[in-house]
Parts: structure tokens; sequence; C-alpha cells
């Protein structure tokens, strides 16, 4: 069955105008070949989606009526924030989707001393618009109706400088000294899980998350790349605590 529920970034309510982006038009008239009459969903992060039907339909423009709302459950009891050391290519845009589906509530890009990706400001405003914008599209197919951010990317230790260890859960992979994810108490606040970029994380930055209280993790015998980390830890952490 085709997916017509699209993130929206107006304000919704009942009995509202609302215009689709210009993206949730193309697909919702090219790709679905929707018509006037037609329904669809739209969310916005509130916690909502909203039922709506297609009152008009332009070259450029498609207006939408919502007729209804109702409350979407959809949400993990985990509240894990990804602190993902900034990988190139498609592993960012890989990771960040599937993180979504999985239940993160958000996503730290971290600059490490081995990430081969470097971001100018400029760039890496250009690279957190397109981050975002993929949180977006996987919360459109996964069904969530909240909206996990895309923070600014920062180095680990800016980071560890103005996020000062309290009662959370803070978690790295690193099989020196770890423990295996089974072997930890149920987290009771925040989770932050901390991975490499594709060189993993240094000896130096190591320690520096140890120091603020990071707890060396191990998932098996196997090297991972950094996606196939940072997916398994927390599918790990959702059958362990959270709703899988």
């Amino acid at each position: 069955m085709s997916n017509t529920r699209f993130y929206s970034a107006e304000k919704l309510s009942i009995g509202a105008v609302v215009p689709l982006s210009t993206s949730a038009a193309t697909h919702a008239t090219r790709a679905l070949r929707l018509n006037v009459g037609d329904k669809i969903k739209l969310f916005n992060g509130d916690g909502f989606d909203y039922n709506c039907e297609l009152i008009s339909i332009k070259k450029n423009e498609v207006i939408s009526s919502v007729k209804s709302s109702q409350k979407i459950g959809s949400e993990s009891p985990l509240s894990i924030t990804l602190l993902q050391g900034i990988s190139s290519g498609d592993r960012m845009d890989y990771t960040i989707q599937k993180a979504v589906e999985l239940g993160v509530n958000a996503i730290q890009p971290i600059s490490t001393e081995r990430s081969v990706v470097k971001l100018s400001q400029e760039r890496a405003q250009k690279r957190l618009e397109h981050w975002q914008n993929i949180v977006n599209s996987a919360c459109e197919q996964s069904g969530r109706a909240f909206v996990p951010l895309v923070l600014t990317p920062v180095s680990l230790s800016h980071w560890l400088a103005n996020n000062p260890a309290k009662s959370d859960t803070r978690i790295l992979l690193n099989p020196v000294g770890a423990v295996k994810m089974a072997d930890l108490a149920k987290p009771i606040g925040n989770i932050a899980l901390l991975i490499g970029a594709e060189g993993g994380l240094s000896q130096a930055e190591i320690n520096a998350a140890t120091a603020n209280s990071f707890q060396s993790i191990i998932l098996g015998p196997r090297i991972l790349r950094t996606e196939t980390a940072a997916l398994t830890a927390i599918s790990s952490m959702q059958t362990l605590w959270g709703d899988f």
C-alpha cells in the first residue's frame, strides 16, 4: 500500500487549510497520482496525525483540508540520543534514517579525530538541513508523529564539555574494558550512545569519554562498520529495555 502520510512544517488543526510542501505535493500528484477528494495524513511533530482531504490541485500547489486528528502512540519508552561520528558518503544518511526508524529521540553529529568528512560552517549547515529532511522522511515512513532533531555538528570534546555527566546512561562501543549490553542495568533516564566514524574513536577520545561516565560496550566478536554498529546497538537497547 502506498504511503500517503506527509510531514508538514505548518501549524495543523481541525478545519485548517494547509498547502503541502513542494516535495510532498510532487510525490502526491506525480508518484501517487492523487486527485481532489483523495485522503492523506499530515503530521508536524506534535504527536498527532491529521486526517486530510485534498481540495485543490494546481501545477505548483496542492491544498488540503484537515478533517480530524488522532494521537499517535508509536514512540519508544527509551530516550536515546545518538552521538554519531560523522561518516562519509551515504553511510551517515543511512545511519540517520534507520536510527529514526528504530526510535531515537535526537541525533548529534560528532566530528572526531578520525572523521574523513570535515565540514566548514557553511557546509555543515547544508548537511544539517539535508539530514533533517532524511529524519522527516523516515518519520513519514515509520509512522512516528514526533520528529527527532538533528543537532548542529560539534566535536566530541565540545559535547563533553557542555554536557556534564548526570544520572543519564552513557554508552560507547569499545572492546577494551567492555561489558555486554545485557549486563547493564535498565536505564532510568536518558541514554547517550556514542559511535565513532569509519576509523573508530581515537584512544584519547575513548579516554575522554570514559572519564565522562561513558561505559564501554562490546556487541560481539566481530568488527562492525560504523553504520552497522549504531543500528545494532540501538536494536539491542530496544530489545532489552524498549518496545521490541
